[in-house]
């Protein structure tokens, strides 16, 4: 069917849609067309991504070998390199803190890395949680639930705001005392406790009570590197959108299934390019498609086979 069909999916039955494509087990066709491997290479990529990152922090507090000192708030890597969130630099500055210049020169390296990249390549890259999302993601449509609802998208914009405002008021990381990733990192660490109750709400909520709930509407963290990654450079094109036979693999495994429309249907613009900031590139799109209509390149490739 052609990307510019008269039956482009309504934007209100997105979601809708990509519930309608979990029973179907996503990416089957793909894996016939293609090979496991080639259907599965973008996931094998941000595993090695996430757990060798997550290896590199663990590496000294469990054997002893210190390649990276801190966690993903803050570190110092090989005893030169600072890295620094930028989202805690931010509460940091709201609450009233002069951050060590080694904050600063860590923050600006991560924002500038972002800025370029792309902000969300945090989230299905760097970001522990997505392990846990994704385990609720695949275990949901195994089980074949349907149904649900988060709150509005927006919600997450306004929980930047609202987590910055926090800080001024108390003078305090206000964030940092509910962060999943924190409390992810520093459960693996000391033992979980209180981090396990974290941690398990958010993979029970995505799991029951809203497909992909926690990082497409409430997580203000991603959202924050959406911003940051606004006009970033890479993306994600649907450049063979014409060969598309509407299977609806890749709105039901997108994490932000709403990006793909306009690109896929040329709806609102006229090339195959996801631009939308919540976009997380994450290449899940490209595996599932049979037809291969995705591809992980620039935002000046706006070229259509």
């Amino acid at each position: 069917m052609s990307a510019r069909s008269s039956t482009a999916i309504p934007a209100t039955s997105v979601r809708a849609a990509a519930e309608r494509g979990v029973s179907a087990r996503p990416g089957r066709e793909a894996v016939e067309a293609k090979g496991w491997l080639a259907a599965h290479k973008w996931l094998i990529a941000r595993r090695v991504s996430q757990l060798g990152i997550l290896a590199l922090f663990l590496a000294g507090p469990w054997l002893g070998v210190w390649i990276v000192k801190g966690n993903l708030s803050s570190s110092l890597t090989l005893g030169v390199l600072p890295l620094t969130d930028p989202f805690l630099l931010a509460q940091s500055l709201a609450a009233g803190h002069v951050p060590y210049k080694e904050a600063l020169l860590g923050g600006g390296i991560v924002t500038a890395f972002y800025l370029v990249f792309g902000g969300r390549l945090f989230c299905s890259w760097v970001c522990p949680m997505n392990l846990v999302t994704d385990a609720a993601a695949w275990l949901r449509r195994r089980l074949g639930l349907k149904g649900g609802r988060g709150p509005d998208a927006r919600l997450r914009y306004w929980l930047v705001g609202l987590m910055l405002a926090a800080a001024a008021v108390t003078g305090s990381l206000a964030w940092e005392w509910v962060n999943p990733v924190s409390m992810l990192h520093r459960g693996l660490i000391f033992g979980f406790g209180l981090a396990w109750g974290i941690v398990g709400g958010v993979f029970l909520y995505d799991l029951f009570i809203a497909s992909r709930g926690w990082c497409g509407h409430a997580c203000p963290m991603g959202a924050f590197y959406g911003l940051l990654g606004k006009k970033a450079l890479l993306r994600v094109t649907a450049d063979k959108r014409s060969a598309c036979n509407d299977c609806m693999d890749c709105f039901a495994v997108c994490p932000e299934p709403q990006v793909i429309r306009p690109a896929l249907k040329a709806v609102g613009q006229d090339h195959p390019l996801i631009l939308d900031q919540d976009c997380t590139t994450c290449g899940r799109c490209a595996d599932v498609c049979s037809k291969n209509v995705f591809r992980i390149t620039t935002r000046f490739d706006r070229s259509e086979s």
